[in-house]
């Protein structure tokens, strides 16, 4: 079971890198849904439907898709954390690349929730103003 539950979660992080909203959409449950830890611009909660249109449009900030870097993953049960470095270059050239630490929970082996921790500062400081540009 833990080995099926990691492949899902390294195919919605997959999906997330390439901004390919229909793959993710057969990883996740009807009402799954994103904590974004922290203060920043990021943070708070999104409901399925918002996970879905911010990976459609992250293509928009980063054209050639983002690179997660694998670092660790442990799976246990019904969790799976995950943490990786996703590298990209924006839309506007710069290079990008936070760290995460993504903690997973699974249901009937589809993902229904998702902790997440990252440098919000630096999405905040690089990424907020090209969602803003793009009214994304």
């Amino acid at each position: 079971m833990s080995d099926n539950n990691t492949q899902v979660v390294l195919d919605f992080i997959d999906a997330m890198g390439r901004g390919d909203p229909e793959r993710a959409a057969d990883l996740i449950t009807e009402d799954a849904y994103t904590l974004a830890k922290g203060f920043g611009n990021f943070a708070g909660v999104r409901e399925r439907e918002t996970i879905l249109a911010t990976i459609g449009a992250f293509r928009q900030l980063m054209p050639a898709g983002m690179q997660p870097e694998i670092k660790s993953t442990i799976a246990q049960g019904d969790k799976v954390v995950v943490e990786f470095v996703g590298n990209g270059t924006l839309v506007n050239g710069d290079d990008y690349s936070n760290e995460y630490c993504m903690v997973f929970t699974l249901r009937d082996g589809r993902i229904c929730q998702v902790n997440e921790y990252f440098c919000t500062i630096l999405a905040d400081r690089v990424l907020w103003p090209l969602v803003q540009q793009a009214g994304v």
